[in-house]
């Protein structure tokens, strides 16, 4: 049977810095004139007004802007954020203002894996719109094709077991034919409590003190996805 393999996008397949240092101050800088263009737009206004609600529901359109690049620079994990940010986005890589950053040796390997008939899916934070237009802007080209399905946090957060389970109905597999690849050892366990086997990626260029031992929590551990060519 094909495995099938979902994987997180930042620190796992991509730099950290990346998003960091180039995604999320783009979002910052162009929240003010993207509100003031789209806001009453239906799909903007939707979660325009489900950010609202996180301080009281009625509020101006300023306000939800100054609530909006708070949480970038807390880089909180809020649904509505992440599609706000993900619209926006579409319009850098639409004029070529960045490229997405991918690891080599993930793209490699996700090709591989694609040729040898392996389903891939994407769970990351980003919303699903995001997550398409970055893997289909890649310094390595279009790598969208690649993927069987992409997955946000509209599944449940990272962290639940639920939202593993919720995956695991979506794309109808078994657990025991899932692998879940991340930077992150608390997601991992999350997805283990779900029955789905582990991978800890620990890239030296996102975490320069090594996650070993307990620190792993009993999760393979790899640096790179060259190790996991035989998965």
């Amino acid at each position: 049977m094909s495995k099938v393999i979902l994987t997180d996008i930042e620190g796992t397949t991509s730099s950290i810095a990346f998003v960091k240092q180039v995604l999320f101050p783009y979002a910052r800088q162009a929240l003010p004139a993207f509100v003031r263009r789209h806001g009453q737009e239906p799909e903007v206004r939707r979660w325009l007004d489900a950010a609202a609600l996180d301080i009281g529901g009625v509020v101006s359109d300023h306000c939800i802007v100054e609530l909006l690049q708070q949480w970038i620079d807390e880089d909180r994990k809020h649904t509505a954020l992440k599609a706000l940010q993900g619209m926006i986005w579409r319009s850098g890589y639409a004029h070529a203002a960045f490229h997405a950053h991918m690891y080599p040796d993930a793209s490699t390997q996700l090709q591989a894996w694609h040729a040898k008939g392996h389903l891939l899916y994407v769970y990351s934070s980003g919303s699903v719109a995001a997550q398409r237009l970055f893997f289909a802007h890649t310094a390595a080209g279009d790598l969208s094709v690649l993927f069987a399905g992409f997955f946000d946090t509209e599944m449940g957060g990272k962290r639940e077991p639920q939202s593993y389970r919720n995956i695991l109905s979506e794309i109808d597999s078994p657990a025991s034919n899932v692998v879940f690849l991340s930077d992150v050892v608390e997601e991992l366990d999350a997805a283990r409590e779900a029955g789905i086997a582990t991978v800890l990626i620990d890239r030296s260029e996102d975490y320069p003190q090594p996650r070993l031992g307990d620190s792993c929590h009993g999760h393979r551990r790899v640096t790179s996805f060259d190790a996991l060519s035989t998965l």
